[in-house]
């Protein structure tokens, strides 16, 4: 049976999700990721042998600290393919093969991820994409493996497992798909996550969701009551 480690990429979070500045403030932000985060490794723990969080971000490794996981310090200035490329280089010796999966996808739960482990048993590549042709789980080998995160990553990881020849498969799922970047995705949360840390954060903040006939299907809003 493959060894498998799990990788959370973690961005500082002074620069969480700024695409969600209309909808939350900056300290609401960062504690969003600080949730997302805690449901992502919660979820991986109960699978893999290890977990590691990797990022340039000693405040991140800090808050991870006390959490059972391996904090990595990103070595020198790299984007996120070169933060991945050191943890996929420090897991080569522990492991087989890794699963990287972004900090926030928050709606993962252990049977997706007991199934992406297990189509791996068959497959050199696992992949699970995000909604918007991103990639939010990648199961693969920790040699000879390019990572391609970015635009449309999900096509540019299959076109690397074509040309090493490996067999790969397709893990299609709407919670896994769900990566947060607009306040619908928040919405999505409050409608679905309801045993995750994140839609607990979410309502403190008192947002609410409804449904909305207009080009977004959710519409979130600050309760006033």
């Amino acid at each position: 049976m493959k060894k498998t480690i799990a990788i959370i990429p973690v961005s500082r979070f002074t620069h969480a999700k700024t695409r969600l500045s209309p909808t939350l403030t900056p300290l609401e932000r960062e504690n969003l990721l600080k949730s997302m985060l805690k449901d992502v490794i919660g979820v991986l723990k109960q699978k893999v042998s290890e977990v590691v969080v990797i990022s340039s971000d000693e405040e991140v490794l800090r808050y991870v600290d006390d959490m059972g996981v391996v904090s990595l310090k990103e070595n020198g200035k790299t984007d996120l393919n070169g933060a991945l490329m050191q943890a996929i280089k420090w897991c080569s010796k522990l492991s087989d093969q890794v699963l990287i999966v972004p900090s926030d996808v928050p709606l993962m739960k252990v049977e997706h991820v007991d199934k992406i482990i297990k189509m791996g048993e068959t497959s050199d590549l696992v992949i699970a994409p995000a909604k918007g042709g991103g990639t939010n789980a990648l199961l693969c080998p920790v040699r000879d493996m390019e990572m391609k995160f970015g635009e449309c990553s999900f096509f540019e990881h299959i076109k690397v497992a074509s040309l090493q020849n490996w067999q790969y498969a397709v893990f299609d799922s709407f919670y896994m798909s769900l990566d947060v970047n607009t306040a619908e995705d928040l919405g999505e949360i409050m409608l679905h996550g309801w045993d995750t840390a994140t839609r607990s954060f979410l309502k403190s903040t008192g947002l609410e969701v409804s449904s909305n006939h207009g080009k977004e299907r959710l519409r979130i809003k600050r309760s006033t009551s």
